[in-house]
C-alpha cells in the first residue's frame, strides 16, 4: 500500500561487553566480527551515532549513506556502565531501577523518560517518506516495540542482528501512537555470531 508507513528496526551486532552481559550504554565499543548477507540496494539508513551501530550498518548496508543521530543512542547507564547484573544486584538503587525503570534512574545516568523523549524526537526528525531502516540499541528498540504493539516494555525481545518490521496505516497513525497493523521479525546475521 502506498500510504503504509514502515520502520525496520535493527539491533546492532554484539560487542565484547554484550557477550559479558555488561550494561553498554554510551560506551563506544566496536562490534565483534559477524557474517550477514549484505543489502546492496538500500541507499540511506539511519541510526545511533555510536560505533557499534555504524559498524553494523556498514556491513549490512555497504552502499548506503548512514545518517547518525545521537538521539537514537542507548540509555546512559551512568555509574552502572560496563557493569553486570551480578556486580550490581546487591545495590538497592539498582534493584529499584530493575523493578521500575520509569521511576528510578541510574546514578549519574539517564532516566527512561528522557530516553523515550529523545528517541521520539529522533523519529519526528526523520525526513519525508514512508519507509525507514534504523540501526539501534536494545533499550530504544524494546521501547518502540512496546509502543507499536501496545505491550509492556519488559515483554519485548530485541536480539542482536534481528530486523523488526513494523507497519502502520500511514505516517499520521504512527505519529499519533496508534498500534501497528503488522509486525514481523527476521534474523539478518548468522546465529553463531550472536
Amino acid at each position: 500500500m502506498d500510504n503504509d508507513f514502515s520502520l525496520q528496526l535493527i539491533r546492532h551486532a554484539p560487542t565484547a561487553g554484550n557477550i559479558k552481559k555488561q550494561y553498554i550504554g554510551w560506551t563506544d565499543e566496536s562490534v565483534l566480527p559477524f557474517k550477514a548477507v549484505a543489502d546492496k540496494k538500500s541507499r540511506t539508513v539511519w541510526g545511533s551515532d555510536l560505533l557499534r551501530c555504524r559498524q553494523t550498518a556498514s556491513i549490512l548496508f555497504p552502499n548506503a549513506e548512514y545518517v547518525a543521530d545521537p538521539d537514537f543512542r542507548e540509555c546512559n547507564f551512568g555509574q552502572w556502565e560496563m557493569k553486570t547484573y551480578n556486580e550490581l544486584k546487591h545495590i538497592q538503587s539498582y534493584r529499584d531501577w530493575i523493578d521500575d525503570p520509569f521511576l528510578n534512574t541510574p546514578p549519574d545516568g539517564e532516566s527512561f523518560s528522557k530516553l523515550i523523549k529523545r528517541v521520539e524526537e529522533a523519529l519526528q526528525n526523520l525526513p519525508e517518506g514512508n519507509e525507514f531502516t534504523i540501526l539501534m540499541h536494545g533499550g530504544p528498540l524494546r521501547y518502540l516495540l512496546a509502543r507499536a504493539k501496545k505491550q509492556a516494555f519488559h515483554e519485548q525481545i530485541a536480539l542482536h542482528g534481528d530486523c523488526h518490521t513494523l507497519i502502520w496505516e500511514n505516517r499520521k497513525a504512527f505519529g499519533e501512537g496508534a498500534r501497528c497493523k503488522s509486525y514481523s521479525v527476521e534474523p539478518l546475521m548468522a546465529k553463531g555470531n550472536l
